[in-house]
């Protein structure tokens, strides 16, 4: 079976402000929204957002489902997993996301195992790592 030339495994995560989210991972990541569908209280249903045109690193950005304080994992929620996005230019998505404010947990530095990563956290508490290693390259 031919694979597509996009991602196949997408996160999802759950933002109290999803259009906060929205625009502040664009800014900081160098997202783009892709698909932003509104629900019927004014807010966002769910979200897709891509980077370039063939790499594909959706989510779901909604405040639905979030009922404590507890789910949120600024707020003490645990978080056991993170998004792993290939970046090709690396050294520069860092910068970007330091200018933008972005928290990081785990500077940039080389890796065993070939490539660059960096750790960073969203304003709600999600950790996003990015790096030059592409394991299918």
């Amino acid at each position: 079976m031919a694979e597509s030339n996009k991602g196949n495994i997408i996160p999802g995560m759950r933002y109290r402000d999803a259009p906060e989210a929205i625009d502040w991972l664009c800014r900081a990541f160098g997202f783009s929204p892709h698909l932003v569908v509104p629900d019927e209280r004014g807010g966002i249903a769910h979200a897709q957002l891509t980077r370039h045109r063939h790499n594909y690193a959706g989510f779901s950005a909604t405040a639905r489902g979030i009922r404590r304080p507890g789910q949120n994992a600024r707020r003490g929620g645990r978080q056991h997993a993170g998004p792993y996005i290939v970046i090709e230019d690396i050294d520069e998505h860092y910068l970007q996301a330091i200018s933008a404010g972005a928290e990081i947990v785990y500077e940039i530095a080389d890796q065993d195992y070939g490539g660059r990563l960096y750790t960073a956290r969203d304003p709600e508490g999600f950790l996003w790592n990015f790096g030059s290693h592409n394991p299918w390259a």
